[in-house]
């Protein structure tokens, strides 16, 4: 046995109509004047009024901040903590996606051990107690509410810092299908591709081990399910249930392990031309599995995902191909056409390397390997340098 040690998760409550749980959660969590950190497309959907109404109904004090922004810098984190410093909050509630729920998470940590976001880069670095986090995401594809980490870039450089730390991890995560419903069906598309990413480099990256691959698998196989269904806008709440299942699951995964080159790749794309941190990783991940299947333990993992999907009837062929035909039903742009300009991808091949997440990758990646990752993903000067079977 390959030595390991498994990290705490979240507790799950999770179904249709779990929002009705929220004052129960933030009752046991110990909260009695509670911080709803959301945005405000979520407060236009009605979901931070409904939060609010059940909590207050409960007896619990509440008070809302809307001014959550995608990708949150650390200015972000710092004005969400100067609005919860003023107000004397015991809990914190995170409601939304990924970016609502960092910046939850990045406020707390201020709130009770102070400095900047960048003293706490790493994993471990603080040093007082967290007020209780409650997790509740409206999308289903980050799985930050199953992680003890939250990712903020810096203001001048939109690098972004992955802050860890286990009290940063939500008590309780509400997993509730019905409010994925208003998810604009781009949101829906992007978090459902990094949702999938997520399963696929956990599954292969050097942390593995028995717990993180059985969520890994568990994750692959409810996406996999419903993914077709996303990416068409035909899903249901049954395939909303499984993406939002499947997309904590994932986050679990992470948790207990690390991801790999595609989201190391993807990252300066996001940073330094501004793409959706989803629709980066998509365009990286297809060569990243390419470029992976040279690993004897990563390929054999890719055909036992792959032969998941035919038994399950749902695709005769490999993972990789199966992943190039998601992308073909999420209607992204060609990679060729996504203006990233072949002169820049040595200073995206530097930043790639410098990201945390790519020293897990099964193979070994420094500025050479991304630069061939770029030109692959690109088709630039030369077409596809990794091949992969149909």
């Amino acid at each position: 046995m390959t030595p390991f040690e498994t990290r705490a998760s979240p507790r799950l409550v999770a179904g249709p109509g779990a929002l009705e749980r929220l004052p129960e959660c933030v009752r046991d969590a110990g909260g009695g004047r509670a911080l709803i950190v959301t945005d405000a497309g979520i407060v236009s959907a009605g979901h931070a009024a409904r939060a609010e109404a059940l909590m207050r109904q409960a007896g619990i004090e509440v008070v809302i901040y809307d001014e959550t922004r995608e990708n949150p810098v650390e200015s972000d984190v710092l004005a969400c903590r100067d609005f919860a410093a003023r107000l004397g909050v015991d809990c914190v509630v995170g409601l939304g996606g990924g970016s609502s729920l960092d910046t939850a998470k990045g406020c707390n940590l201020l709130l009770t051990n102070d400095g900047a976001v960048s003293d706490y880069r790493g994993y471990g670095r603080a040093m007082q107690p967290m007020l209780p986090f409650v997790a509740v995401p409206t999308t289903a594809g980050t799985g930050s509410e199953c992680q003890s980490y939250a990712v903020i870039s810096r203001d001048d450089s939109h690098e972004k810092m992955a802050c860890g730390d286990p009290k940063m991890l939500a008590k309780v995560a509400i997993l509730d299908p019905e409010l994925t419903v208003s998810m604009p069906s781009r949101v829906a598309v992007l978090t459902a591709l990094d949702a999938l990413a997520h399963a696929l480099e956990t599954a292969v990256c050097t942390r593995r081990n028995p717990l993180s691959s059985a969520f890994s698998r568990e994750a692959f196989e409810r996406i996999a399910s419903s993914i077709e269904c996303v990416l068409r806008d035909e899903a249901g709440l049954a395939e909303r249930s499984e993406m939002l299942l499947g997309a904590a699951f994932s986050g679990l995964a992470i948790e207990n392990s690390m991801l790999g080159a595609a989201h190391a790749a993807a990252n300066p794309l996001t940073s330094r031309l501004g793409l959706a941190h989803g629709h980066a990783v998509a365009l990286m991940l297809p060569a990243v599995l390419r470029f992976n299947r040279e690993d004897e333990s990563a390929r054999a993992i890719y055909a036992g995902y792959g032969g998941l999907l035919v038994r399950g009837g749902r695709f005769e062929g490999s993972l990789e191909a199966w992943v190039g035909r998601l992308l073909g039903l999420a209607g992204l742009p060609e990679p060729a056409k996504c203006g990233v300009p072949p002169e820049l991808i040595p200073e995206l091949a530097a930043d790639a390397a410098r990201q945390w997440t790519g020293r897990f990758n099964p193979r070994p990646v420094s500025e050479t390997e991304f630069t061939r990752l770029y030109r692959d993903a690109f088709q630039v000067k030369g077409g596809r340098t990794f091949n992969a079977p149909e």
